[in-house]
């Protein structure tokens, strides 16, 4: 040990030893690696863990309480900070460490895209000490509330003065846990494979050499069965790059899905989910309820729920890895606050914004858990997702922070033949939706056109009228700014699809990856097939498409030019609700996530022989024999 670093070990006691000697080994480690530039999305990464210097006082101290959390079971609590430093300054601030003892472990930077901290155990987030307490920089002595969920591992807090740039280790807190780390949580239900079938997936500390998982369930007030779950989980070498490989690495635990299989039509199921442990006891999570899908083609009242690059946020304003989706939060309360009239949720692409952190897929689980729980949230796969370099990407920039779909394909289940290639297609009553994995190549000629195809031309158009398009990235229509400058006001070859859209009579095709809202007129090769706005009769002649990214985001710039196909554009977050009433009437309405009032809507109001109907490029040659 150096001279220099034996200078800032005051008089402790051995205990404290132990934890300033442990993580004196992580700051060793990262103060010998070389700084590179962070992609600015960050907060944490302009904190300059790798210049930290141990000034530890013995009249400074940070306490937590309370120290065990959720002993009424409940999966996410509040913690009060209480904290003193007899030399404030308004640059001090408090992290979130998850494991406690901070992993000792190095981890060299591998890209570009990863600035500092070079922890191996990435703070979860953090806040700076005046936040609540203004008189901090005159008394030394404030305290802090902080929303912590149950992530199998305990925690504890560091406070540290000298601002982001040049942190000085003052304190360190008391150790905090969940009675039970290891308790399952967040369910997520999902569409299976067949439309009578629903699968629930959770995440635990229980591996199966510890513990059974199955889910309990059955109808409402009815006798109970029990189903297996299978397990997944993936470790360092699973990630692709750093900074999941290295600086965002945290443990992701276990994740189990269970079957649930020969539903009957809209009926309430309830279910509860299990672990069966080698001692004979059980770990059980409350009671769930769902309602059954409808039976394709079914004539119900059916109401899907659609939007894009949500991301995640924090109910205590703590500053957090990608902390710049602020209208994630509203997002989320418009669909719980409205949950009873929403059957199906579709997050197309850009879940989490995770980017390598992989602690932020549990926070996202949980922020979702109450929607999720209740009914069947399907995804798709975005750029922040999937994409890096050398992995079969479409697209080969550093988007996923190394995740390479890894996360995205083991935390959420789909109905895809394999979840590699996340495309799939599936049924909700008098709707059919086609699903398309826009990082990867949709071009003619490959597997997913074939997909694509199939699934358009597959479905019963008098039985499932409503035919849906979803995709990440737009491969229709968009003035958004970052199309615009690139000329194609769309996705580049991503209107290699149009002829299909038009083919099978698609009404409306739907993208997210752009953070606004947009509709168009029903268009085709740029010309608008149908001068109606609002209330559309008989054929549409052409698809709809429309733009959800707004979904939580930070918000992107439209063009100053309106295309003369848009009719509606908003620099606001939001979502797409469609409502079918019906075989022959739905209804689409835009919702604005501040206060979920319909800013815009359209309906469409048909006969099967309208979708029958031959228009251009529709319809193959018909003969003249009689």
């Amino acid at each position: 040990m150096s001279l220099f670093l034996l200078q800032f070990i005051p008089d402790i006691g051995f205990g404290a030893m132990r934890v300033f000697m442990a993580l004196l080994m992580v700051f060793w480690a990262l103060v010998s690696l070389e700084g590179v530039i962070s992609h600015g999305v960050q907060p944490l990464s302009r904190i300059a863990i790798h210049k930290t210097v141990f000034a530890i006082d013995n009249d400074a101290y940070i306490k937590a309480s309370p120290s065990i959390l959720g002993i009424n079971e409940q999966n996410k609590e509040w913690v009060t900070l209480k904290y003193e430093n007899p030399r404030p300054s308004n640059d001090d601030w408090i992290g979130v460490f998850s494991p406690s003892n901070f992993s000792s472990s190095t981890c060299l930077p591998e890209n570009p895209r990863v600035g500092s901290p070079f922890l191996c155990t990435a703070p979860i987030k953090y806040q700076f000490a005046n936040y609540t307490s203004p008189k901090y920089k005159h008394t030394g002595k404030g305290s802090l509330r902080f929303q912590l969920i149950n992530q199998r591992s305990d925690f504890s807090f560091g406070l540290f003065s000298g601002g982001v740039l040049n942190p000085k280790f003052v304190a360190l807190s008391n150790t905090i846990a969940f009675a039970n780390p290891n308790a399952p949580v967040y369910p997520r239900l999902a569409q299976g494979k067949t439309w009578n079938e629903m699968t629930v997936t959770w995440t635990s500390g229980y591996d199966i050499s510890e513990a059974e998982p199955f889910v309990e369930w059955g109808p409402k007030g009815e006798k109970q069965k029990r189903s297996p779950a299978v397990t997944l989980t993936f470790d360092r070498n699973s990630m692709c790059g750093a900074p999941a490989r290295t600086v965002g690495w945290r443990d992701p635990g276990f994740i189990h899905t269970g079957f649930l299989k020969e539903l009957w039509p809209n009926s309430v199921y309830t279910y509860k989910l299990g672990h069966k442990l080698f001692n004979g006891s059980y770990i059980w999570t409350r009671t769930y309820k769902f309602k059954a899908s409808p039976y394709p083609g079914q004539n119900s009242l059916q109401r899907v729920v659609i939007f894009g690059d949500m991301g995640k946020d924090e109910y205590d304003g703590s500053n957090e890895y990608n902390n710049f989706q602020r209208g994630s939060l509203n997002t989320t309360k418009q669909l719980i606050d409205d949950l009873k009239n929403i059957d199906i949720v579709f997050h197309i692409g850009d879940i989490c914004y995770a980017n390598g952190y992989v602690s932020q897929w549990d926070q996202f689980t949980s922020q979702i858990e109450p929607i999720a729980s209740s009914v069947p949230y399907m995804i798709a796969s975005g750029n922040h997702e999937r994409d890096w370099p050398g992995t079969g990407s479409f697209y080969g920039n550093m988007d996923s922070g190394g995740e390479c779909g890894v996360l995205a394909e083991t935390m959420f289940f789909v109905p895809a033949e394999n979840r590699d290639k996340f495309w799939y297609s599936t049924d909700y009553g008098m709707f059919h939706f086609c699903i398309a994995d826009t990082e990867q190549d949709w071009r003619e000629g490959t597997e997913q056109y074939k997909f694509i195809e199939h699934c358009l031309a597959s479905v019963d158009r008098q039985k499932q009228p409503w035919l849906i398009f979803l995709a990440h990235r737009v491969l229709g229509y968009s003035s958004d700014y970052s199309y615009a400058i690139e000329g194609s006001f769309a996705e580049p070859m991503g209107r290699e699809l149009q002829k299909l859209w038009q083919k099978y009579k698609v009404d409306i095709a739907m993208f997210g990856h752009v953070h606004n809202y947009e509709r168009t007129c029903p268009v085709y090769q740029n010309i608008c097939t149908n001068k109606e706005k609002n209330f559309y009769k008989g054929s549409l002649n052409g698809t709809i498409h429309v733009a959800a990214g707004g979904g939580g985001a930070s918000l992107s710039e439209f063009t100053t030019i309106k295309p003369n196909w848009s009719i509606y554009r908003d620099f606001d977050y939001g979502f797409v609700k469609l409502t079918a009433f019906d075989h022959s009437n739905l209804l689409f309405e835009y919702k604005k996530s501040r206060d979920g009032k319909v800013y815009d809507s359209f309906r469409i109001s048909r006969d099967y022989r309208d979708i029958l109907a031959c228009t251009i490029d529709s319809c193959p040659s018909m003969t003249l024999a009689s």
